[in-house]
């Protein structure tokens, strides 16, 4: 028989994963901005590369690239190729070199060389969707807004805080019930505790902070 569970209590929450999550590596494109790559042409580039690349390799290859550009007019007047070359490490890194210069190449054209916190233009660009828009406008531009990575979808469905089938209903299901100042925080705390502590598979339910409060929706074999 399940324990009966607690009450959830979102601010309860946040302030004991907080807590949790101290000893483990920031969230990348948080960690980027913490090392002053904070700036939204920089977090954009940043969260393209990081598409189906894990963290782990794509903070140093976002680095080398940076070490050589890190401005629209400094990365368009790369090559391609160089810059295919310099994120070799990434996945779909060919394509994603033609799509970081092409953006490059029109924020220098349409827009003096400087990328706007502007979601509309940020979706505009091929290959951008709500995720990296939304990441960029929270953590470069300082507007509350919710990236959802696979990490916040799962973590949160499994709280039984949400009940979404995708991260994009996800989106739209926290924009509903989170209060507005952990729009940004959320994803910055449930990076590292999805990682670390409530993993894809077999979480690490016996040290869970917030486990008296979590429905554990979909747990089959918890740690």
């Amino acid at each position: 028989m399940k324990t009966a569970k607690h009450t959830f209590a979102i601010d309860e929450v946040m302030q004991r994963l907080a807590q949790a999550v101290e000893p483990f590596t920031k969230a990348a494109l948080f960690e980027l901005a913490a090392a002053g790559f904070a700036s939204p042409f920089e977090q954009l580039v940043a969260c393209i590369i990081s598409i189906r690349t894990y963290d782990e390799v794509m903070l140093p290859t976002a680095k080398k690239l940076f070490a050589r550009a890190r401005t629209p007019v400094a990365i368009a007047s790369l090559a391609p190729q160089e810059i295919d070359e310099l994120i070799r490490a990434s996945t779909f890194h060919a394509g994603k070199a033609a799509q970081i210069h092409a953006i490059a190449q029109r924020l220098v054209e349409e827009f003096d060389g400087e990328l706007p916190c502007d979601e509309a233009l940020l979706l505009s660009f091929k290959g951008v969707g709500p995720k990296c828009a939304n990441l960029v406008l929270g953590i470069a531009c300082n507007q509350p807004r919710i990236g959802v990575d696979i990490h916040v979808h799962r973590v949160t469905n499994r709280w039984g805080y949400v009940a979404t089938p995708t991260p994009e209903k996800t989106m739209a299901a926290l924009m509903r019930i989170l209060p507005q100042k952990y729009w940004v925080e959320i994803n910055r705390l449930l990076v590292p505790f999805g990682k670390h502590i409530c993993t894809g598979t077999r979480p690490k339910c016996s040290t869970c902070p917030v486990l008296e409060m979590c429905q554990q929706v979909g747990v089959r074999d918890p740690r």
